[in-house]
């Protein structure tokens, strides 16, 4: 059964007019209930990780004053969500979330976090609607409990996931490998294992063609035991914060290569959901609704 973590926690109240689309966190569940894709014994609940869990992943000074309340208001501003405590309580359940997930994962295949993704969260710093790298966390915890040796962050969201190419730059058992948008925040981009840029307006042929050669490559280079995989569906050409030109069935096709990729190499795979900011919230919910389709079709 397709597993996936859930908490009511993921959809926090936002001042008025905010950009970041947090209903998408609410609608989502209700997609997939709705067409069928799920039902309620799909999903589960996370709990609250363990202090040693996200230090393993995250310094201890920036982590405490996270947790008080206790950074600048040039920092919050850096991280665009005014602190609260449900806000860190929120990133928290999230990051156990993917933890939990990867357990499901061992188990079954692949599961999922209807949120997760905070890429852009350093080990000492939130940046860009990030504070605490979920999927940084859970390959520390893979690595912490032996439960695999080589792992692939394979990060496909339009922006450079930043944060895990820093965390993981001295770590050879995981490797970070992320397709991105050239001209996209960040702007400063970090060094991956392997970075991909690609320039703005790149349609599907070209990004599935890519795609396909650096799955290649990554089989090769990697074997990897455990995949981590952001699917952000900021690719779209309709997004705010996106430069690519990728269709719906570009998207789609994408997850189904990635999924069905893990599937032949027997490679468990825990997929966070990114970003995603098309104008039209039911462009972001039916793009991000597809991955969960095709992850139930394709393992189960």
């Amino acid at each position: 059964m397709l597993k996936i973590a859930y908490h009511p926690i993921y959809k926090h109240p936002l001042p008025e007019g905010h950009r970041f689309p947090m209903h998408k966190y609410e609608l989502l569940p209700q997609q997939l209930l709705h067409e069928g894709t799920c039902t309620p014994g799909n999903f589960f609940e996370p709990g609250m990780p363990s202090d040693t869990d996200i230090l393993r992943a995250h310094d201890v000074a920036y982590f405490n004053a996270l947790k008080k309340g206790q950074l600048t208001a040039r920092e919050m501003r850096k991280v665009g969500f005014p602190w609260s405590a449900e806000l860190v309580a929120r990133e928290l359940r999230i990051a156990q979330g993917t933890i939990e997930g990867c357990l499901f994962a061992l188990e079954h295949g692949v599961a999922m976090n209807i949120a997760g993704g905070t890429h852009h969260a350093y080990s000492n710093r939130g940046e860009a609607f990030c504070m605490l790298n979920d999927q940084a966390i859970g390959a520390h915890y893979l690595l912490a409990h032996k439960l695999a040796r080589r792992i692939l962050i394979l990060d496909l969201d339009v922006h450079q996931g930043n944060g895990t190419a820093e965390i993981f730059s001295n770590i050879p058992e995981v490797f970070t490998f992320s397709m991105h948008g050239k001209a996209n925040y960040p702007f400063r981009k970090e060094v991956s294992d392997l970075d991909v840029a690609l320039d703005p307006g790149t349609p599907d042929a070209v990004y599935l063609k890519l795609l396909a050669e650096n799955l290649r490559t990554l089989e090769q280079r990697v074997q990897p035991e455990f995949v981590f995989y952001l699917s952000g569906v900021d690719i779209l050409e309709s997004d705010k914060l996106g430069t690519l030109g990728c269709s719906l069935e570009g998207c789609r096709r994408r997850d189904e290569m990635v999924f069905q990729w893990c599937r032949r190499l027997k490679t468990p795979v825990q997929c966070s959901m990114g970003g995603g900011y098309s104008p039209q919230l039911r462009t972001i919910v039916s793009a991000h609704a597809a991955t969960y389709r095709l992850a139930d079709q394709v393992f189960f």
